[in-house]
């Protein structure tokens, strides 16, 4: 039987609507921003199931699109410029920034696959074609020099339709990626961009990027060529699960793990992290004295002082990082391994983000993928507060949310909001396919999908 592939249909360009004179100068990126340069597109979206009202037009929902679309970049226009690198002599470095200027703009594919929702969803494993749902697979922030910053694909099923949204993340982090498809979402529904007009937003970005206090608001990077600091991750072969977990089932496990330390500080987040860190540890049959970690994605936004607006456009993110070594994880109960995340949480405070980027400004430096992440850890990615489900684009509620090729690797764990709300979590896992072997086998992880506490 013949694989099914995605086949393009159509390919164009989406500029700003309108475009102030403010918006037409270049845009110099922070410290978060500039150490993202080896890292993929943030590459999210979403699955519904196709109308059944006969009046659908996939024609007209694609102008629709691509005109709120148009409007919602007027506010997010960082969105549609390209990056530009500059060199410097004296002393020898290069300027990374955002450059509207001759860009094209957003990238709009139009794409269609012989495949079923239920085919999509039905299989135990994400299915690997669902990596061809999204543009820019396999690039890299530094590719938004020629490629487009943001790419959206709407990739047609024979029952549905999958909105995938590519942006690199030089530009945004979880929470202003959301928070852009949020408001295009916004923009579609309210259907005032027909008019013509510049259609307001309950929710404008803040554009201006941080820079630490008393640096140069255009920093360098200490390179001349390319090849000192392009590192492109390589992901092997792994295999993609995605885990239910239920309210409910979050809230006993909550309620055990609080009570296992006497305290009521310990947040679901926390708790199902500590799980997926003992178990992945077990699964991996780690030596007894090889340390290993879990780190966990956190927003600088608030803890900032003073805080930064939850709606500021770009990069405010840092890994938390709670250790043990894996005899120490699996001796103790799961309690003990959740309090260790709640204090490195704890203790990420203005001060550490200040340090961090000040040392930063004195020595800049890019992460490179290799030897950001070890074999011994996991990461915990996303959120389940970010607003996935909320944004319908006339489909009616999402069936699923889907993610591509983008920054996977053995111990990636992406955290997403349950479907139905309340508290609910999808946990999408990815890991070598010895290691998911023994962790879907795991009893203490499985009894928590299972809600058997």
């Amino acid at each position: 039987m013949e694989t099914p592939t995605v086949k393009i249909i159509s390919d164009c360009f989406v500029k700003p609507k309108f475009l102030s004179e403010e918006a037409k100068k270049p845009i110099y990126l922070s410290p978060w921003d500039l150490v993202m340069v080896n890292v993929n597109y943030i590459q999210k979206g979403l699955l519904f199931h196709r109308p059944e009202n006969q009046d659908f037009s996939i024609t007209t929902f694609l102008e629709e699109l691509k005109d709120s679309l148009s409007a919602t970049l007027t506010h997010f226009h960082p969105l549609a410029a390209r990056l530009a690198t500059v060199k410097q002599e004296n002393p020898p470095s290069i300027v990374v920034f955002l450059n509207p200027e001759n860009s094209p703009g957003a990238r709009f594919i139009h794409s269609a696959v012989n495949l079923t929702v239920a085919e999509i969803l039905t299989p135990v494993d994400v299915p690997v074609i669902v990596q061809s749902f999204f543009d820019h697979h396999k690039a890299i922030d530094h590719d938004g020099h020629e490629m487009s910053l943001l790419s959206i694909q709407v990739t047609e099923l024979t029952d549905g339709i999958f909105i995938g949204c590519s942006i690199n993340h030089m530009v945004v982090d979880g929470s202003s990626y959301w928070h852009f498809f949020n408001s295009w979402w916004e923009v579609f529904r309210t259907k005032a961009y027909k008019n013509g007009d510049l259609i307001p937003i309950s929710r404008p970005p803040v554009i201006q990027r941080w820079i630490p206090e008393g640096s140069d608001p255009i920093l360098t990077l200490p390179f001349t060529r390319e090849d000192e600091f392009i590192d492109r991750p390589y992901a092997p072969l792994l295999r993609e699960r995605i885990f239910h977990f239920s309210s409910a089932s979050l809230s006993k496990l909550k309620a055990k793990v609080n009570s296992e330390c006497n305290t009521t500080k310990i947040s679901s987040l926390k708790a199902l992290s500590a799980v997926v860190w003992r178990c992945v540890t077990r699964a991996r049959r780690l030596p007894a004295d090889q340390e290993t970690g879990c780190r966990l994605a956190f927003n600088n936004r608030h803890r900032l002082s003073p805080p930064l607006p939850e709606t500021y456009l770009g990069n405010s993110i840092a890994a938390v990082r709670g250790t043990a070594t894996a005899g120490e994880l699996l001796d103790h109960g799961v309690g003990w391994a959740a309090w260790r995340l709640h204090q490195a949480v704890v203790n990420h405070d203005d001060k550490v983000i200040r340090e961090f980027v000040d040392s930063w400004v004195k020595n800049p430096f890019v992460y490179k993928m290799s030897r950001l992440f070890d074999a011994n850890s996991i990461q915990m990615g996303s959120s389940p507060r970010f607003d996935m489900y909320g944004n319908e684009f006339g489909l009616g509620k999402g069936v699923a949310v889907l993610s591509g090729y983008a920054n996977k690797f053995d111990g990636k764990v992406t955290l997403y909001e349950g479907r139905e709300g309340g508290g609910s979590m999808d946990l999408e896992v990815c890991l070598l396919p010895e290691n998911m072997a023994a962790f879907e086998c795991d009893e203490e992880f499985m009894n928590v999908v299972n809600g058997l506490l």
